[in-house]
Formats: structure tokens, C-alpha cells, sequence
């Protein structure tokens, strides 16, 4: 039997929080996904853990703040936050995309709100002017001023970079790049959307779900539960061919072939040649191409607190107006794949505060790669690994 064994990543020093250290009546979390039970569920409900977590995996990660099509001229800008952490990404009048702190360097005040261009970025507080490259341009009654050298307060910046027409930021100064990081995710995904380049942002939808983000990355790592409570999805997919291959950092679930004609939603075979394709890349984002007309979305997990997640799920479209047929997949997902996973998860997150509940087992079958956990326990390494518990 193949064992499925975590990969191990210290790029970092892994942090320690005692909230995951084993106690009295813990079974075993280990590199053996065969023999290994589920983290405890402290890990998904204790707020030292949640707040651990900023640290040790968001402050450390590519994380996902949109996409080109947003930022095409130079002087356009999104923000994203990462907790407390405000990030600008401009486009600069070379081109270059670039990441800063949202902060003003004079009183902190945050720059800019949204989504949006400029020619500069000026500060609503007391107008400090800062150039789209992020060097302070004018700060107002400061020339007559001994010692104020204006470099010193330019903006401070924030690694970005790009996979696929999607854009990500990490404030990790040290950090690997990203497709360094993402070994082979580009090639898999330019395969199964081959018009990748041409898309652009066509739609957003947002979910509150009642669980930890953690709940909803596990949900999405296994098809386990795909029969019992997806019947349209497995009508959709040819589960025959569906595999969940880990591949370090992303985990790829792909089914070489689908039934136009099936429960989820009907299509004519466009340039979606190979059926029905989804990433999942650490640690928060999930990436998917349906099949149909070109296609590819993405869905963004944005922990709110210990028990809270919301989820923004992006289409991106060769024009900004879907066709038909994917009006039918997005209708499918808001109405039923989505509503489905949510109430799965917000009943697991309440499950795991039960007395009669700590710890479960993976369920772990190298014969049935399509239904096998190991996707799961992947996932669940990496984060106790960056939270420093010890791994066996």
C-alpha cells in the first residue's frame, strides 16, 4: 500500500503555541496519513491558535490579492488585507506591478480604500503625496525642517508577484518566489485553461460561513464525501478519473472527462478540453476551471475569526459578460455546490465543540485515489508544522 506522508517545509523557524501541544487523551497527529488521527479540534476553535496562525502561515504566505485584468494602467491599485495588515498593489508607470504597506509613513493614517487609479497616492489625513512607486513626493511644511531627509519616509513595500494572471502579495521579506514555491501549478493550470491570458474579472460573490477556515480547506481537499452529499457534482464529473494529487505547496484534483448532459448544469464542449479542474494553494486560496465555455474562478478563503470565514468567489471570463452557459455554472454554484459545502462545514465547526469529540481518523484507501483523505492530512501537516507542533 502507497503510504500518503506529509512533505516537510522549515523555510521558517516553526512557532510554538502550547494550545497544540499533546495532551492527556490526544491520539497521535503523524507523518503517516494512514495511521494518523485529525489535529484536535482546539485547532479549530481556540482563539490562541487562530491568533498564532497570523503569524506563523499568513504573514509568511503568497497570498492572493487579484488579478491583472484589475490593474492594467499604470496607476491602478486593489487593497487587500491580511488581517490587520493593509496591502496596496499599483501598476507603475513602467509597468511593474508593486506592493506596499497601506500606511501613511507620516501618522499611519491608511492610504487608499478599495479599488481605484491615481496619478499619485495622497493621504486624506494631512495630504503626504506619495509617487505610484512608492517614493514620498511632497510632504507639506517640511522643507524648512533640519534633518528631514523625504527617502526615509517613502512607503514601505511588500513582495508581489504573478501565476497565471492572478496576483500575490507576502510579507515575508525573505520569502521563496512564488513559482519557485508553486513548482508545476502553471503549467497544470495554462493545460486545463489554455486561454488563461485572455481572461478577465467578470463577477464576485461573497459567503459568511460559521467556521473556521480551516473547516472549509479541509472540506475542499477530499471527495470523500462527494457522493453522499454532492450528487450533482458527481453527475458532472466522470469520478472514475477524478484524482487528488499532492504536489508540496498546491494540491491538484483533476477528472479528465465530463457529461454535458448531467444534474449540475448542461454545456456544449468548449475550449475546456479535459473536464473539470481545481487547485488548492496554500494556504487559503482554492483555484477551479469548469467545464464549458472558458472558464476560470476563484475562491478565496479570508479567516474573520476563530469561528468565522468569508469566502469571495471570482469568475474571470475572455469578456466581462458570461455567456449563457456559464450564467448555469455560476447559478449551480450560489445555489447548490456552495450552499451545500457551507452547511457541511458550519455543522462540522459546531461538531467539534461537542464533549463527545477531539479527534478522528484519516480514511486513507491508495486504491481509490478520488476518495481518499490524503489531500487532508497533507494540508493539516503543513499547518501544524508552521505552528511547531511536533510531526512524528
Amino acid at each position: 500500500m502507497e503510504n500518503y506522508q506529509a512533505m516537510q517545509f522549515r523555510e521558517h523557524p516553526p512557532m510554538s503555541i502550547d494550545v497544540l501541544d499533546r495532551r492527556e487523551g490526544d491520539a497521535e497527529f503523524c507523518n503517516r496519513a494512514e495511521r494518523s488521527y485529525t489535529l484536535p479540534a482546539r485547532a479549530y476553535t481556540d482563539p490562541a491558535v487562530f491568533e498564532a496562525e497570523k503569524e506563523a502561515i499568513f504573514a509568511r504566505s503568497w497570498w492572493c490579492a487579484g488579478h491583472k485584468s484589475r490593474l492594467q494602467k499604470p496607476g491602478d491599485y486593489i487593497t487587500t488585507e491580511i488581517h490587520e495588515q493593509s496591502v496596496l498593489v499599483i501598476r507603475g508607470k513602467d509597468g511593474a506591478l508593486r506592493a506596499f504597506y497601506n500606511v501613511c509613513q507620516h501618522r499611519g493614517h491608511e492610504l487608499v480604500k478599495g479599488d481605484g487609479s491615481a496619478k499619485a497616492l495622497v493621504c486624506p489625513y494631512h495630504a503626504w503625496t506619495y509617487n505610484i512607486d512608492g517614493t514620498l513626493k511632497a510632504a507639506r511644511l517640511t522643507k524648512s525642517m533640519p534633518d528631514f531627509e523625504r527617502c526615509r519616509f517613502d512607503l514601505k513595500p511588500v513582495l508581489v508577484d504573478e501565476l497565471c494572471g492572478f496576483v500575490f502579495v507576502n510579507l515575508d521579506p525573505g520569502a521563496r518566489a512564488l513559482k519557485e514555491e508553486m513548482q508545476g501549478l502553471e503549467d497544470e493550470i495554462r493545460k486545463y485553461c489554455p486561454r488563461v491570458d485572455e481572461m478577465v474579472f467578470a463577477h464576485r460573490d461573497r459567503f459568511d460561513i460559521a467556521a473556521n477556515w480551516k473547516v472549509v480547506i479541509d472540506n475542499f481537499l477530499e471527495c470523500y464525501h462527494c457522493h453522499p452529499a454532492h450528487k450533482d457534482f458527481v453527475d458532472l464529473v466522470d469520478m472514475d478519473s477524478y484524482r487528488n494529487v499532492i504536489n508540496g505547496r498546491f494540491v491538484s484534483q483533476i477528472s479528465e472527462a465530463s457529461r454535458a448532459s448531467n444534474k449540475a448544469y448542461a454545456f456544449k464542449k468548449g475550449d475546456v478540453e479535459f473536464g473539470y479542474a481545481g487547485w488548492y494553494i496554500w494556504p487559503n486560496l482554492t483555484i477551479w476551471v469548469y467545464p464549458g465555455d472558458p472558464n476560470i474562478s476563484s475562491l478565496i478563503m479570508m479567516p474573520s475569526g476563530p469561528e468565522r470565514t468569508a469566502e469571495y468567489l471570482d469568475w474571470f471570463l475572455p469578456s466581462p459578460e458570461p455567456t449563457e452557459q456559464i450564467r448555469s455554472a455560476m447559478r449551480y454554484m450560489n445555489e447548490t455546490l456552495q450552499p451545500e459545502d457551507i452547511a457541511l462545514c458550519e455543522s462540522v465547526q459546531r461538531g467539534l465543540k461537542s464533549k463527545g469529540y477531539n479527534q478522528g481518523r484519516f480514511v486513507i484507501d491508495p486504491a481509490n485515489p478520488a476518495l481518499s483523505e490524503h489531500g487532508v492530512h497533507h494540508f493539516q501537516a503543513m499547518v501544524a508544522q508552521a505552528l511547531g507542533l511536533a510531526v512524528g
